[in-house]
């Protein structure tokens, strides 16, 4: 049964426009940098960008869009009834994540997230989180990014790693 309160979402949408892809994303993306301890790298750390969006089993039929729409990234089940679209590939991420929203930037204050998440691509390209101080300054950033996405990320996180 269809709710009357929630908008019709076509089963299968046409192709995204841009404009859209940024709106959806301000509402219901995520840029998170991950640190975890890794004894086996040159800093002891690991990082882990990504850029995701969950969304209800319901409207899974958007996650595969966005990824059409990328042309990157996996959509998998999150946990319990949510799905999610994510990218973790830095070649991903740096070659079709960072220029689409560079050229087509957010509209909310999450453009300051993605500006943080961004300077953190930058810094790990230019091989600074193998430094110690490159990693301090990755951990600067990371740590003033919104975190209303950490229980998300952190929950796809550990379900791959048990994959």
């Amino acid at each position: 049964m269809e709710n009357p309160q929630r908008l019709y979402v076509q089963p299968h949408p046409g192709r995204l426009e841009a404009q859209w892809v940024v709106g959806f994303v301000d509402g219901e993306g995520c840029f998170f940098v991950g640190i975890n301890p890794h004894p086996e790298m040159t800093s002891g750390f690991q990082v882990l960008p990504e850029f995701t969006v969950v969304q209800h089993q319901r409207d899974v039929q958007l996650l595969h869009a966005l990824k059409q729409f990328f042309g990157c990234g996996v959509v998998r089940k999150n946990h319990g009834n949510r799905m999610a679209y994510r990218v973790r590939s830095l070649d991903h991420l740096n070659g079709r994540i960072v220029p689409f929203f560079d050229q087509h930037p957010l509209k909310s204050k999450k453009r300051i997230d993605y500006a943080k998440f961004r300077r953190v691509l930058q810094l790990m390209t230019m091989g600074e989180h193998l430094k110690k101080a490159g990693m301090e300054k990755i951990r600067a950033l990371a740590s003033t990014m919104k975190t209303g996405c950490e229980d998300k990320v952190q929950l796809l996180w550990k379900q791959s790693e048990t994959n």
